[in-house]
């Protein structure tokens, strides 16, 4: 898989523009204007894994699209017509399909995605019974559905944006929860049960109008602070120390060598698995203090062996999960604490979420906060495996670090450890593949529950990752990891260092610093910094698809312009 997609196909007619992403109607536009970020049409799994789906024929006339589809793979096969058909002002997406197959599914049908600038927008809901309510979709990430039982949808003051669905009750949800740079609006609500049973000849129709008023705009644009036709600049700011710098343990099959990269080392001991044991010894072998992630299913026992095996390594800290929840509990918080005390082992404990955001966000209430830090964890590719996924998570990431501050309140805040695509699916609905050996010839961890990813090796990886730790470096956040030492969802393999690990260790080296940080003007081209008494060192990151030039501005500095081509990043000085 290359880092960009080369088979986009720009589409216009009638005003409206899409770029067509395999079976994803993408940059949906109205004179130029972004009214959405995409539609597509989605079969999930009874554990909601998305079914493989191949557009078997694609063809476009002057007043449409038309696609077909075959959702097929995890026990569904779904043939579908995806149309689109400008009808005057009006944009009409319609899907229309026949499941071949009986299975069980938590979704099937169309979903639309709203730009994330959107946030801040009045909106008028028409519910199914025709009644209408005023609201405003989210500044702040919201943990649930900003909207339910929608008919229709006017998005801006002055209803610039008009949306109807049709053949289901749809809601919507805020994806920034998952970093994505969307609110979503799907069908099946989830209030009613899934998985749900799909039978064999079951007809499928869905479909979703849209209209943009001649006037008004919609959201805020995000601010650049530059005019136009001027180069952009990043303003760095002081801002405490500079975060610790670690990756995840290895979770591939034995062997696996020691790897010095990071100032720790992440491990997840899932308690309920044979080969807890092994991978915390693994661990150790990088020579690394050990930020520990207990996943308990609050046996006593269990909890007092784990305490007592934490003896004999150089423990950081140690964060617990229930392993149904994935959240840190009173419960699990108060059991894991006795166990430590018991072992006679005094370590920070920290509370939070092992997933995602989402679960910290909507669980808040339940996490504790007489501890020593918050922990949490997000993934760029959880709803959507595209490379303007990865960069759009990027402006997601910023806004997600601040949230999970402010829920902190106070206490340090530590993010991850990141990877592309999930470590384990936290809305399974059946039992995960788990190790039954005790020991690592198999592996643990995301070996079996998670996926790797082929642009973990690419050149454009190591940028990603200084524009991520750029974003999520702020006051408040004192640790930040990704990805895991060594294998397929690592910093190298057998063959030598990814180009990746060069970032990650660059970023290490600005320990002992003060934090510079600033906002990125446009999403795309981002800057971090370390400040020592002789001088000031930033890394620079540009995830866009051109070569770019701009400032960038240290606090008491004058500011310096640097060209970066294309998905790199380099590294800047300037004395003090």
């Amino acid at each position: 898989m290359t880092w960009w997609r080369t088979d986009a196909a720009p589409w216009r007619a009638h005003g409206w523009s899409i770029e067509v992403r395999g079976d994803e109607l993408a940059d949906i536009r109205r004179d130029g204007r972004l009214v959405l970020r995409g539609v597509r049409a989605v079969v999930r799994d009874h554990g909601w894994n998305t079914v493989p789906v191949v557009v078997e024929s694609f063809t476009t006339s002057p007043d449409g699209l038309e696609f077909r589809l075959r959702h097929d793979g995890l026990g569904a096969r779904v043939a579908a017509l995806l149309r689109v058909d400008v009808r005057g002002d009006e944009l009409i997406v319609s899907w229309d399909a026949v499941n071949e197959v009986g299975f069980d599914t938590c979704r099937a049908g169309l979903v639309v995605l709203h730009p994330a600038t959107d946030a801040g927008s009045a909106v008028t809901v028409t519910h199914s019974d025709g009644s209408a309510e005023q609201t405003m979709l989210p500044v702040a990430i919201s943990p649930h559905q900003p909207t339910r039982d929608i008919r229709e949808l006017r998005i801006g003051s002055t209803a610039s944006i008009n949306l109807r669905f049709d053949g289901e009750v749809f809601e919507m949800e805020d994806q920034r929860n998952w970093s994505d740079a969307s609110f979503k609006t799907y069908s099946r609500p989830l209030s009613l049960p899934y998985p749900y049973r799909l039978e064999a000849g079951e007809h499928l129709r869905q479909s979703i109008s849209v209209r943009v008023d001649a006037v008004a705009t919609t959201g805020t644009a995000p601010a650049t602070g530059t005019a136009a036709g001027a180069d952009p600049v990043i303003h760095l700011n002081p801002a405490g120390a500079f975060p610790q710098i670690g990756i995840e343990a290895c979770t591939a099959p034995d062997p696996v060598p020691a790897v010095a990269t990071g100032a720790f080392r992440v491990v997840e001991l899932n308690l309920t698995t044979p080969n807890w044991h092994a991978a915390l010894t693994r661990a150790s072998a990088d020579k690394r203090p050990i930020d520990v992630r207990l996943v308990t299913d609050g046996d006593a026992g269990l909890l007092e062996e784990a305490a007592r095996s934490l003896r004999d390594h150089d423990v950081q800290r140690v964060t617990p999960f229930d392993v149904t929840t994935h959240v840190s509990d009173r419960a699990v918080v108060e059991a894991t604490r006795a166990a430590l005390a018991s072992a006679g082992l005094c370590v920070p404990i920290l509370a939070g979420a092992r997933s995602h955001f989402t679960e910290l966000n909507r669980e808040q209430h339940q996490v504790p906060h007489d501890v020593h830090g918050i922990a949490v964890n997000t993934t760029p590719l959880f709803h959507s495996l595209d490379t303007e996924q990865l960069v759009e998570a990027i402006p997601m990431q910023r806004l997600i670090a601040e949230q999970t501050v402010r829920i902190a309140d106070g206490l340090p805040v530590h993010i991850g450890p990141l990877s592309l695509r999930p470590r384990f699916n936290n809305v399974a609905t059946s039992p995960e593949p788990a190790p039954t050996r005790d020991e690592l010839s198999e592996g643990y961890g995301a070996q079996f529950t998670g996926g790797a990813d082929e642009r973990q090796r690419a050149a454009e990886l190591a940028a990603w990752v200084v524009a991520s730790a750029a974003a999520l470096a702020v006051p408040g956040v004192v640790s930040l990891s990704w990805f895991e030492a060594f294998g397929p969802r690592g910093l190298r393999d057998a063959n030598g260092a990814f180009p990746v690990a060069a970032a990650i260790e660059s970023l290490s080296a600005l320990a002992g610093g003060t934090l510079l940080t600033g906002s990125s003007p446009d999403g795309l081209v981002w800057a971090i910094g370390s400040r020592s008494s002789h001088e000031d060192i930033v890394l620079v990151a540009n995830l866009d698809r051109v070569t770019r030039k701009f400032g960038v501005q240290v606090t008491g500095g004058a500011t310096q312009d640097v060209v970066v081509e294309p998905g790199s990043w380099t590294r800047m000085s300037a004395a003090r």
